[in-house]
This record gives structure tokens, sequence and C-alpha cells, in this order.
């Protein structure tokens, strides 16, 4: 568990709410954004979203801030991506689904609903105050591992699966593991 949540989420996705959204296929680089309407910028392919000249100035006179960019109004403007981001990339029934007052994230891949699962850096607590749920505390990765490393921390390590016969290079290589094929009827 991270920090406890804020009431900055809601404040920001009521700000959100009152932004103008451009979409565009894909922004490129060498691209003037100037001449952009709207008050933030969604690119559909990267799954990004960005403040407009216009969107800044708008949340400055919302904030009653001098300077948003400035380094006091890091956390705020955080809060305020991560609601743009919710409200502009994130969607109901396909990125998440919303059930029993809980935001969960379905698979992109399977469409499986991944229980227990949430997106990092206040996106889940940006998508629940979007979605009027209750706001969870935020979650914070210490750690991770890779499957391999994971399983090479076993002392003994055996598996049977139908498939390791067209990966033994890979079995020899990571885990120092022989395959075998033993025919189905054994």
């Amino acid at each position: 568990q991270g920090d406890k949540s804020t009431e900055l989420y809601s404040i920001a996705d009521a700000f959100a709410k009152r932004l103008k959204k451009t979409l565009v296929k894909e922004l490129r680089d060498n691209e003037s954004h100037d001449d952009i309407e709207g008050d933030y910028i969604v690119d559909e392919k990267a799954k990004t979203a960005t403040l407009t000249p216009e969107g800044i100035r708008k949340a400055e006179e919302y904030f009653k801030l001098e300077n948003l960019m400035d380094a006091e109004n890091l956390n705020l403007l955080h809060h305020i991506n991560q609601a743009i981001r919710a409200n502009g990339i994130m969607k109901n029934e396909v990125d998440y689904v919303v059930r029993d007052g809980e935001v969960i994230i379905v698979d992109e891949f399977t469409g499986r609903l991944m229980l227990g699962r949430r997106y990092n850096e206040g996106l889940h607590q940006a998508i629940e105050a979007k979605e009027g749920v209750s706001v969870e505390r935020e979650s914070k990765t210490l750690a991770t591992i890779t499957f391999q490393n994971y399983f090479r921390l076993y002392k003994k390590l055996s598996g049977m699966t139908g498939t390791a016969l067209t990966e033994a290079d890979e079995f020899m290589d990571i885990y120092n593991l022989d395959v075998i094929e033993i025919t189905t009827n054994k």
C-alpha cells in the first residue's frame, strides 16, 4: 500500500470534466501543437493525454495559481494529468469495468477481469474519482522480478507441458533443465 488517497483526485476530476478534449490519431514530435484547439490533446496511438497552453491557462485560473509548472505545483499537475488521462483515454467496459463500487481492470489481450490488480501512479484513483466510487489508497511497486528469475530461486524445478519440446533450448539456457518427451499413451 502506498500513501493515503487525497481529495485532490476528486478535485482534479471535476476540473478535467470541464475541459475540451481534442483527439488526434498520432502526434509527431516535429509538429507544432500550438494550433490545436481544445484544452488537452489525446494521442490515440500512444494513449497519452497532454494539456495544451489553453488547458494550462484554465488550470491556473481554476486552481488560482500563478504558474502550474512551478516545482511546488508538481503534485497538482500530476493529479490533473492523471484526471485527463482517466477521462480522455480510459473507457468503461473496454479498459475497466465498475462492479459493486469497485474499478476492475480488463486485460486488453484476453478480455478477462484482472481482480486484485490496480493501475499505478494514481491512474486507478483518477478512474475511481471519474466513476464516482470510493477512491482507495494508492499502490506502490517496490520491486519486480521476471518469472524466469523467480523460478530460478527454487532449489528443485520441474514441470510438465505439451509444448516444452519446442522451447528445449530456452529451458536449457535459462534453467539448465533437460526436456524429455513422453509419449501421450504413457
